[in-house]
């Protein structure tokens, strides 16, 4: 292998600029997703690898405190050729080490990388093996938005399509705010949702530390759908990044139910999207087709309607850095049995 430098202090733009030799990157590997973590209190640390003038790996990394231990979360990355086992494996005993440091007792990584194309034999090399819990979307559902708005339409399920042109019918109206005020009202819909569907709601201080971060960048906007009684009817938490939009957050009123507001919300997303140059609309997370009883079985139905190719990503992997994650491998095995995950 070439001689590798590293660069440990990387400036926004020096990473921004490395990320455009990655154009599988989501904003789980952004600067300002970083950023946003430093907002709330984590530490992060950036690293970036060099060969002869060019990154050829780089990676952003979490360092996450919780009551079962101290970790390194990585999400959405290393980003890395997994073909290139020798690069790998340097690029991991940097992060080994730097994670030993700082007195974490595992790592936790899901990169943005087919499962397929990672090689077994080069996982265990780097001592990783399946985690108990995910870290992020690690099956997603994602649009080809070079496709026209017919073609679009003709893939998806004739129900999702008949919601999208009902919804035009009734009237219902949609629009996009970058607004951080909307976030409050935002985060009171999803207690509500939360509450009917028994999950723990996301902080209002998570979502506005988060939101403002991104919208600074013009990189994030909220949709909303409502009936022609001026009635909310769902709401979309949008990011943009790098080509990409990801629909990071959504929630719907009860108003909702018996109205095709969450429809119409997707699809106004899905033009916002193509407005701004992105090439792909990721509807983030789904659960398998055979897991019915998954907890989100329900809302991973709604998302195929709407057609697109599901990417199956590398699911996460811990590399155990102590006997103390052997405590938090059986507590995360046993939550994920109770959550339905």
């Amino acid at each position: 292998m070439t001689s590798i430098d590293f660069n440990w202090a990387p400036t926004q733009t020096e990473w921004e600029s490395g990320i455009a030799q990655f154009p599988e990157a989501n904003f789980l590997q952004s600067y300002n997703w970083g950023v946003f973590n430093e907002r709330i209190g984590k530490k992060v640390l950036r690293l970036q690898a060099i060969s002869q003038n060019v990154v050829i790996a780089q990676v952003s990394m979490i360092i996450e405190t919780a009551k079962r231990g101290t970790y390194m979360a990585i999400a959405g990355g290393p980003l890395v050729d997994w073909k290139s086992s020798s690069l790998v494996e340097r690029l991991f005993a940097e992060i080994y080490k730097t994670a030993t440091n700082q007195g974490c007792v595992f790592i936790r990584f899901r990169p943005q990388v087919i499962g397929e194309k990672v090689s077994p034999k080069l996982l265990t090399s780097i001592k990783a093996l399946v985690a108990p819990m995910h870290v992020t979307a690690d099956l997603t559902l994602q649009l080809d938005l070079s496709l026209s708005d017919e073609e679009l339409l003709a893939a998806m399920r004739k129900n999702t399509r008949s919601s999208i042109r009902k919804s035009e019918k009734l009237g219902i109206t949609t629009t996009i705010s970058t607004d951080s005020k909307d976030i409050l009202a935002f985060y009171e819909e999803e207690k509500k949702v939360a509450e009917r569907q028994g999950f723990i709601p996301f902080s209002y201080e998570f979502l506005e530390a988060q939101f403002d971060v991104f919208v600074a960048a013009d990189q994030v906007a909220l949709v909303h759908s409502y009936s022609d009684q001026h009635e909310l009817l769902a709401s979309a938490f949008i990011i943009f990044y790098n080509g990409e939009a990801v629909y990071h957050y959504g929630v719907s009123t009860e108003g909702n139910a018996k109205l095709p507001g969450s429809y119409a919300c997707q699809w106004r997303a899905i033009a916002e999207a193509k407005a701004r140059g992105c090439s792909r609309y990721n509807f983030w997370g789904i659960a398998p087709k055979e897991e019915t009883e998954h907890r989100f079985a329900g809302v991973s139905l709604f998302k195929r309607g709407f057609g697109g190719d599901e990417v199956p990503y590398l699911v996460a992997q811990d590399i155990p850095l102590s006997w103390k994650y052997w405590a938090t491998y059986l507590f995360e095995l046993l939550r994920k049995k109770y959550r339905r995950l």
